[in-house]
């Protein structure tokens, strides 16, 4: 009997994992210590006009926080507004003067994430 109720309480805590798991991978979840509240970033507002469109693709995000501990990250950088696609993996950065893809680099993977790739789209001025 009590073998049955241990394999019991063995079976509801995998059942919770692997529904937490899948919150997770969904990016649903608060992982990456940001718990279950998250504060949407505000779009940064640049003080010239945009001069290039830069997309960058990035591994390793999974929620919210991961989110919008990227977009602080590179709002820091003078002249730099980002905004972050969660499901697409991908972050869009618009800047209002040239900023070097290794310092956008830097920003991002200190953060623990790995950028696979940036390309820069200029506009017509």
């Amino acid at each position: 009997m009590g073998t049955a109720i241990i394999i019991g309480i063995l079976a509801v805590i995998v059942v919770i994992a692997v529904i937490s798991s899948v919150k997770h991978m969904k990016g649903e979840g608060g992982c990456c210590g940001g718990g279950g509240d998250t504060v949407p970033e505000e779009k940064k507002i640049l003080d010239n006009p945009v001069i290039a469109v830069k997309t960058v693709d990035i591994e390793g995000m999974h929620c919210e926080n991961c989110k919008n501990s990227i977009e602080r990250s590179v709002n820091k950088i003078d002249g730099a507004s980002c905004q972050v696609n969660l499901k697409k993996k991908q972050a869009t950065i618009e800047v209002d003067r040239e900023i070097d893809d290794a310092d956008i680099r830097i920003a991002i993977e200190r953060l623990d994430f790995k950028v696979t790739g940036i390309t820069t789209n200029r506009m017509e001025v």
